[in-house]
């Protein structure tokens, strides 16, 4: 092969150069070019408006932080904020304690039988919030169906008042919630070595004690994941609140509408800035926990 006498390097080398810089810019580029339409569209469509907004809370009337220091001494605020903290706890403790046991039995099940139980556990996603809540409605009402079985069974002679109240939001909540908390717990049981339990059991652990020493650190990273993600998701809920609960039972999410509603977009925005800040320090409070990034990073895997 003939080399260049300046560089000394031979002449099939620098044919190769070029296409080697192509082939990086176009590893570069690629995913950029398929990307920037979403990109575009997104920050068109759905960043310019929600920047918009928020920028209202400190610039209607006029440049201001006024709209903020009002909340500290705002009781509807207070009460309201202080509810949907409530709220979102306990449908957060509630899907845990119902799905744990669920995602353990899906962990443990033979295919067929896991495929089953996964589908019914994910068949509330192909059926509307809206057509969820209006069925609890119905099972709920003073004339629903839980109140018709009661009285019928003569356990109660007038009917219990269910809907329209904190109870009524929480259970609705809960149903509607809880395969995002089953689906992270169980992808990563699904994980945990099956030869590890049984190791516990050989060295004389008891079921209950191979369950609190082997599984249920092992699944801490999920059950950690499930519950973050449905304590963002129950924080801005709407929908299932505004149709089950009732006027003390509203949520941050419900203000804001009512706000809109007004035409009182400073104050809105200033509710919504409160409701984006309050998500955004939990889940960068959550992030220090240990095993949360690997468990949303398991679908990657």
């Amino acid at each position: 092969m003939r080399s260049v006498p300046a560089l000394g390097v031979p002449v099939g080398t620098l044919r190769v150069l070029p296409v080697r810089a192509w082939n990086i810019r176009a590893l570069v580029a690629g995913p950029a070019l398929l990307v920037g339409p979403l990109l575009l569209f997104m920050a068109a469509f759905y960043g310019y408006p929600v920047l918009a907004m928020l920028a209202r809370s400190v610039t209607d009337p006029h440049p201001t932080l006024a709209n903020f220091a009002q909340l500290a001494g705002d009781g509807v605020f207070l009460h309201v904020f202080g509810n949907t903290l409530r709220t979102a706890l306990v449908v957060t403790i509630g899907t845990l304690l119902l799905g744990y046991p669920v995602a353990l039995a899906l962990s443990r099940m033979r295919p067929t039988a896991a495929t089953i139980t996964l589908t019914l556990v994910l068949l509330p996603f192909w059926t509307s919030v809206l057509v969820r809540s209006y069925a609890w409605m119905v099972l709920l009402g003073r004339r629903g169906l839980i109140n018709e079985a009661l009285r019928a069974l003569d356990i109660i002679q007038t009917p219990l008042k269910l809907l329209n109240t904190s109870f009524a939001v929480d259970i609705a909540m809960v149903h509607i919630l809880l395969p995002y908390m089953i689906l992270p717990i169980a992808s990563v049981m699904r994980q945990i070595d099956p030869s590890l339990p049984r190791a516990a059991a050989g060295m004389g652990a008891t079921p209950w004690g191979a369950f609190r020493q082997v599984i249920l650190p092992l699944s801490m990273p999920g059950a950690l994941a499930g519950t973050l993600l449905v304590f963002v998701l129950s924080l801005g809920f709407y929908i299932t609140p505004a149709l089950v609960g009732g006027p003390r039972d509203l949520m941050l999410s419900q203000l804001i509408a009512q706000q809109v509603d007004l035409l009182n977009w400073p104050y809105a925005a200033c509710l919504s800035v409160t409701l984006l800040g309050a998500t955004l320090v939990l889940l960068a409070a959550t992030q220090v926990l240990p095993g949360v990034r690997g468990a949303f990073r398991l679908g990657s895997r």
